[in-house]
């Protein structure tokens, strides 16, 4: 998910309301569908003497018209939506009144001058019979369209909240043995200490946003696991041992910042350290079905330790439900005595 704050207007400036996709295919069906129902309602109406004919053409007149009109208002929407407050829906309602009543006198001059005979209503009342319905149907689609972006911008909002809450709850329990880690290597090895704080620093711009709240990559979290995994070394020394196998990842896939470090966090804490020999953590990855397929897998230990792979784990799932919706997966259990957690991520999130 990218993570933006929602600010709210300034004192004294109205608010500027984001006009729908005039271009998009489900905003020029609505427009289709309701033409059509209209068309229907009044051929079905009680006193209403056209025949199939008149309802043919009523029909290809009224998709005419619907047609132009979402045409008109995808090509000047750029232009609208600079207008301050709630004046953009308004331009457009009297842009939609304005192309209907063009639109019906412009069809009611071709059928008296072909001849066709078609229309028995007098221009005037043919126009303003059809003004006032595009008037009536217009506003209540704006309201409708209105209240949709009303709503997708308040779950949005509440999104960005949620996933800002998961990453403020991010305080990896390492940076404080790291700290103790540091000041035992500044009299024994100064330049490991140096490393390490520099590790540190990194970890702690990612832990408190310092990149910002969008997306990173997955080259960068793989880095940032570097300098993770090499912290921990210096702590556990041989009982850590780290295998990789992540050949072929694609290292521009976009991927919510700190989204692994958690997980291999819990397979250093809970599957290396209650253990008297170590073991190995085992990163994997590869392509899967056009997304990208990544597993940290670690010994289980005899007794876990409190907490388990509890919180961490439901911060991953959240999270990647947020970023990438429901074909995304995030399974995670003991297998043959070990403990795997795999990440299915789609392609082009």
């Amino acid at each position: 998910m990218r993570e933006s704050a929602i600010e709210p207007p300034a004192p004294g400036r109205a608010e500027r309301q984001p006009l729908p996709d005039f271009c998009s295919l489900p905003v020029i069906f609505a427009l289709l569908v309701t033409a059509a129902i209209t068309v229907t309602v009044m051929w079905l109406a009680p006193n209403n003497s056209h025949g199939w004919r008149g309802y043919s053409v009523g029909m290809l007149f009224a998709c005419w018209l619907a047609l132009v009109t979402g045409v008109a208002l995808c090509k000047l929407r750029p232009w609208l939506q600079r207008l301050p407050g709630h004046a953009p829906y308004a331009a457009v309602w009297l842009l939609m009144v304005l192309i209907v009543a063009g639109g019906s006198a412009l069809v009611h001059w071709m059928d008296q001058a072909l001849q066709m005979g078609l229309l028995s209503d007098t221009a005037g009342d043919f126009v303003r019979n059809d003004t006032a319905i595009a008037a009536l149907l217009g506003g209540a689609m704006l309201r409708y369209f209105y209240l949709l972006a009303q709503w997708q911008t308040r779950l949005a909002a509440v999104t960005q909240a949620q996933v800002a809450a998961l990453q403020a709850r991010i305080r990896p329990h390492f940076l404080f043995n790291s700290m103790n880690t540091v000041a035992a290597l500044v009299r024994v090895d100064p330049a490991a200490a140096e490393r390490t704080v520099e590790d540190l620093s990194e970890l702690f711009r990612a832990a408190l946003g310092e990149h910002g709240a969008g997306d990173g990559t997955l080259g960068e979290e793989l880095a940032l696991l570097d300098r993770y995994l090499a912290i921990e070394q210096l702590r556990l020394g041989e009982r850590l041992r780290v295998r990789r196998e992540l050949d072929g990842l694609p290292a521009d896939y976009p991927l919510p910042r700190l989204l692994l470090q958690p997980l291999v966090e819990n397979a250093v804490r809970h599957g290396i350290q209650p253990l008297r020999d170590g073991g190995e953590v085992i990163l994997r990855g590869r392509r899967e079905h056009g997304g990208i397929l990544v597993e940290i897998d670690n010994p289980l230990a005899g007794e876990p330790a409190p907490g388990g792979h509890g919180h961490g784990l439901d911060n991953v799932r959240r999270r990647v439900a947020y970023r990438y919706g429901p074909r995304a997966r995030v399974k995670a259990g003991p297998e043959g005595g070990r403990f795997v957690v795999r990440l299915q991520l789609p392609g082009q999130p």
